[in-house]
């Protein structure tokens, strides 16, 4: 049987693999009933559109029409498509590639992976778009706002490895971020707190009381007036916890949307971006046995801009 990575079925288009549907196992009716019924976001028009054209196809690379009957259990596929997708205009340069690894330098206000709102201006599809790899698939996240690098598995087969080295904290991460000075803390320092997600909005996170299950270090490189460049070095992953950990110490990053307050940006203003940057990756390559450190070529603002500002 193919699967969604067999090019004989539909091959990857734009950098965008074919997505996937399973006819449950029981029903009955058309094809194009159950499509708008099950995937609606598409309407009925644009569906029976896209089966014209020959873009939904079963799993045995029969094309799908708004008439053929419903057969319990097949496979089909087909182009996740956008409408409307906002341009973001800044290039996401390849730092290193064999024929394991990938390591781009991520802009800030840039997706890793397709989400929501964004398809074609995310890194993976334009990485997929420029290289060609069907199989690309970054091994970590980093945030939307936040730049610097991400690392991707080009193939299936040691995926798995690369994987394992972020599960298991063997990547010596360091970011650099900016935020406001305050004398009266002592740098370097530890911080650790427990952290979940917000019940309210569910795309921040808190700290709460209880057992730590998060843990960052910090140090000062820089300090100019009122503000320095903090060097952070995450040894837990939880989500947004830079953010969290230094809103915590009252120094909220500079151009934060997120914490200590929820104030988004207008779409397409790029004015103020989130003063973090993933700036250096350090392991042992699990497949070569290799030691890898890769350096982000971005730099922050200048604090002589907060300081002027």
């Amino acid at each position: 049987m193919h699967n969604s990575h067999d090019p004989r079925v539909l091959p990857m288009r734009d950098g965008i693999n074919p997505s996937c549907v399973v006819l449950p196992s029981v029903g009955e009716g058309n094809l194009i009933d159950f499509f708008a019924a099950r995937l609606p976001a598409v309407s009925r028009e644009d569906w029976i559109r896209r089966m014209r054209l020959g873009e939904v196809v079963d799993e045995l690379g029969q094309p799908a029409t708004p008439e053929r009957a419903f057969v319990p259990g097949l496979r089909f596929y087909y182009y996740r498509e956008l409408e409307h997708e906002a341009e973001i205009p800044f290039a996401s340069p390849i730092l290193f590639q064999d024929e394991h690894l990938l390591v781009a330098d991520k802009p800030h206000f840039l997706p890793v992976v397709p989400t929501g709102r964004f398809l074609q201006h995310t890194l993976l599809v334009r990485l997929k778009r420029e290289t060609g790899l069907r199989e690309l698939s970054p091994v970590h996240r980093i945030d939307r706002d936040t730049a610097g690098l991400v690392l991707f598995s080009v193939q299936r087969e040691t995926r798995g490895a690369y994987q394992a080295l972020f599960r298991d904290r063997s990547v010596k991460k360091a970011y650099e971020a900016v935020a406001r000075h305050r004398p009266e803390l002592a740098f370097p320092r530890e911080h650790t707190s427990r952290m979940q997600e917000c019940p309210e909005q569910f795309f921040r996170m808190q700290e709460v009381e209880g057992e730590p299950n998060s843990h960052t270090q910090m140090e000062i490189i820089e300090q100019q007036g009122d503000f320095a460049r903090y060097l952070l070095q995450p040894v837990t992953g939880k989500r947004h916890q830079l953010r969290v950990h230094m809103a915590a110490l009252g120094l909220p990053l500079m151009g934060d949307g997120f914490y200590p307050v929820v104030n988004d940006p207008e779409e397409g203003d790029w004015s103020n971006p989130l003063q973090l940057l993933a700036k250096r990756l350090e392991f042992v390559d699990p497949v070569t046995g290799a030691v890898r450190r890769f350096e982000s070529q971005r730099r922050l603002r200048a604090l002589e801009e907060f300081n002027n500002a």
